[in-house]
């Protein structure tokens, strides 16, 4: 049951208003607008159709579950005008009633007061609607589904005031459901962490008694989003939500779209993310190496393809043994690591920051790419050479502490952090055209080259440094 109506199709009092009197209008084409949940009128109507859907429920012998679909006060996504100044609203706000011309940035101690009374009205709305529920089927179980971008855009921090109020904490519902496919198609998923994370903690539902709804593909030209909603669904099932959805069956059967997931094996690719035990110092011996397919024609001439777009690096760590200690730490790290199953981190002595050794990695270093306003993460590179045909090397173990991110030239003190395996998030995308910077110290994630490792006491004691062979691995 969602607080919606045709535009055409509603009465203009039960419309949600800015305060210029504008109603709120969604993005669809024709319009549908949404009701003010302060207008008794526009409330008693959800409640008599949601009586009327239940009850045919009931009649078929169904079992009962309501769910009351992204209420909200709406907000204009052009200006941030907040849609609390329809005449029910209005009357039902009384002295709090103050202008919010913006919901976005900071805000007066009378305007986050103005928020926290929608948010009890908006309440206190939802919670009348279950209560009618409940009264024609007991046994109903009911639902709460909360738009993330909306109700706790990063952009307007206290709209969530009145858009996800406190009313709303368990158990006034039996299951919270959330919903941020908008983050997922644009691939934001650090957002959608912080915003599951900051719902849970305001309305305080445990993981069992939550859903995830990932999403879904609007045009068939879009399909390729489906990769983005499967790895937010498989996100979700994966920290343990009881139910994950996607939707809906004429879009998957349109796309083809298809969801294999095996869980419970171990992962083959496992890495700890811990760093080589010894300082190995510039003794090591390090080996990079491309493939390329070489065709020789019979009148000498050369035709060369590169396999691989980036090189793989071996390495020797053997010279960073130097005493009895060293062996035992190696042995006991070789151990932990199982041989050549897992990986860890290697710091490149020739090679292992954004700009030349010996300096400090600063913000202008490395190019991360360009803003287009939607596109919200970034990946580390290292770059070598110049131009377009630079050779681009994916960073994916920075060293913590050391990312410096610049748009524009200028440094970022906040607004983006690390989201793992080298990838910057911002919490705002940047805008089109933006250019964007950093620059960091990383290590090289390595696994030992093979399940068997020859130390001698005897021939280290004679001054030969035994062989180490690391390789690194792709990530």
């Amino acid at each position: 049951m969602y607080d919606e109506l045709f535009d055409a199709h509603c009465w203009n009092d039960w419309k949600q208003r800015a305060e210029d009197g504008s109603p709120a209008l969604t993005g669809w084409s024709p319009p549908s607008t949404l009701l003010s949940p302060a207008h008794d009128g526009a409330m008693s109507y959800l409640r008599l159709v949601a009586g009327a859907f239940v009850s045919i429920g009931l009649t078929a012998g169904l079992e009962i579950r309501f769910q009351v679909g992204e209420p909200w006060w709406w907000v204009m996504p052009a200006d941030g005008r907040i849609c609390l100044y329809d005449d029910a609203a209005r009357a039902a706000f009384g002295a709090a009633l103050v202008s919010i011309p913006d919901v976005r940035g900071t805000l007066s101690a009378g305007q986050k007061a103005l928020l926290d009374r929608a948010g009890e009205v908006l309440a206190a709305s939802t919670a009348a609607l279950c209560a009618w529920v409940k009264g024609v089927a007991p046994g109903a179980v009911t639902h709460l589904l909360a738009y993330l971008p909306t109700v706790l855009d990063p952009l307007a921090p206290e709209a969530k005031r009145a858009n996800m109020p406190v009313g709303w904490a368990s158990p006034a519902f039996d299951v919270l459901q959330l919903e941020d496919y908008d983050w997922v198609t644009q691939g934001r998923d650090r957002l959608t962490a912080r915003g599951v994370e900051l719902a849970v903690e305001r309305l305080g539902y445990p993981v069992e008694a939550q859903h995830y709804l990932s999403g879904f593909v609007l045009r068939g030209e879009d399909a390729a989003q489906w990769r983005e909603i499967a790895a937010a669904a498989d996100a979700a099932m994966r920290r343990g939500t009881a139910a994950t959805f996607i939707w809906a069956l004429p879009q998957v059967a349109r796309d083809g779209f298809t969801c294999f997931r095996l869980y419970g094996e171990e992962d083959v690719q496992a890495f700890d993310d811990v760093s080589f035990p010894l300082s190995v110092g510039r003794e090591a011996s390090v080996s990079p190496a491309f493939s390329t397919q070489v065709v020789e024609s019979v009148s000498g001439h050369e035709r060369r393809s590169s396999d691989w777009a980036d090189a793989r690096l071996s390495f020797d760590a053997g010279p960073g043994v130097r005493s009895e200690a060293d062996m035992a730490a190696l042995i006991a790290f070789f151990r932990a690591r199982r041989g050549a199953a897992r990986g860890f981190r290697f710091s490149d002595p020739y090679d292992d920051r954004s700009c030349a050794m010996g300096e400090a990695p600063g913000p202008l270093d490395q190019r991360l790419g360009l803003g287009d306003g939607v596109r919200a993460e970034f990946p580390l590179q290292r770059f070598y050479g110049a131009g377009e045909e630079a050779q681009a090397r994916r960073i994916t173990r920075p060293v913590a502490g050391t990312i410096r991110v610049a748009v524009d030239g200028v440094e970022m003190a906040g607004g983006w952090s690390h989201a793992g395996l080298g990838v910057i998030a911002f919490d705002v995308a940047p805008a089109e055209g933006a250019v964007l910077t950093a620059g960091f110290r990383f290590d090289v994630p390595v696994r030992f080259a093979e399940d068997r490792l020859d130390i001698n006491r005897a021939t280290f004691a004679a001054g030969e440094a035994p062989s180490v062979p690391l390789v690194e691995i792709r990530e």
